[in-house]
């Protein structure tokens, strides 16, 4: 298939381009079974990188058994180890019940924001455990323009900063890179590509999606490209040129760690052990009474 060998030259092209990795690296591909990290992982196995699967299951309903058995189902058939980390046994919850004993203690975080939190966290402990030098993930450039777009809005360019092919500003020992080999195809590419693949996916949203910020400036960017076609592409393209500059300007900065579970913060207990202890206080609590 013509459209095959584009999209293996395309990413081959983006990796080589921004430096994202080389074949002696071991490379964690952080997959969900969606359209994204499963094209990610087939045009990487493909391209023989040295590659491994890890997937951050929160337990949503029906939506995470669907996609995890898909998952599975499409690593065995591709030969690629699977590693698969649950927010029940690592924390001791499912996302919906951290979110209802936060609740319960007047602590109102968004679903969007705990599973990102606590995803981020997982991703970067895990990697180090498995000795991995990058983590792949599927993000592309709606996603990307997504949180540039995120970020302007909220004045942070703190954050700006460590977007990029390659997110991050300052080398650290306890961070693993997080790299993005998409970073230059569309959703709609991605999709395409995935059908016509067939690759064993769903193509639904998370259903604790439509409330997010995130969802929020995605259907008006949405609204942007209908009207004024090329709007996410022309955005990227401006951050991608003051990228160096951006990330340069955030150099000096320096890394603290978490307190508790010593993993890079910015504040000294970070945000995941900070949801975590809450629902300590909880359980002790319970204990107590």
């Amino acid at each position: 298939m013509e459209c095959n060998g584009a999209i293996l030259k395309k990413v081959k092209s983006t990796i080589i381009k921004y430096k994202l990795f080389t074949r002696k690296e071991k490379i964690l591909v952080a997959c969900s079974g969606g359209k994204d990290s499963t094209t990610l992982l087939y045009v990487l196995k493909k391209l023989d990188y040295n590659i491994e699967a890890i997937t951050l299951d929160p337990s949503i309903k029906n939506s995470s058994r669907e996609n995890l058995d898909n998952l599975k189902h499409f690593c065995k058939k591709n030969n690629v180890k699977l590693h698969i980390v649950s927010f029940k046994q690592e924390i001791g919850y499912t996302l919906a019940d951290i979110k209802k004993e936060l609740d319960s203690k007047g602590i109102e975080i968004p679903y969007c924001t705990i599973c990102g939190i606590l995803k981020r966290y997982l991703l970067n402990k895990k990697a180090k455990e498995l000795k991995a030098d990058k983590i792949a993930t599927g993000h592309n450039l709606d996603d990307e323009s997504e949180s540039v777009f995120m970020n302007l809005l909220r004045g942070n360019t703190g954050l700006m900063a460590r977007l990029g092919p390659i997110t991050g500003v300052i080398k650290s020992k306890g961070f693993v890179p997080r790299v993005k080999p998409l970073y230059l195809f569309k959703e709609k590419e991605i999709e395409l590509y995935s059908k016509l693949k067939k690759f064993p996916v769903a193509y639904k949203r998370c259903p604790y999606a439509q409330s997010s910020y995130r969802e929020i400036v995605r259907n008006r960017l949405i609204d942007f490209e209908k009207k004024y076609p090329k709007t996410k592409e022309n955005m990227i393209n401006w951050f991608l040129k003051i990228m160096p500059e951006l990330k340069k300007s955030f150099k000096k900065s320096k890394i603290t760690y978490c307190t508790i579970c010593r993993e890079p913060s910015q504040k000294a207990v970070c945000n995941a052990c900070t949801i975590i202890s809450n629902l300590k206080q909880k359980d002790l609590n319970k204990k107590h009474n």
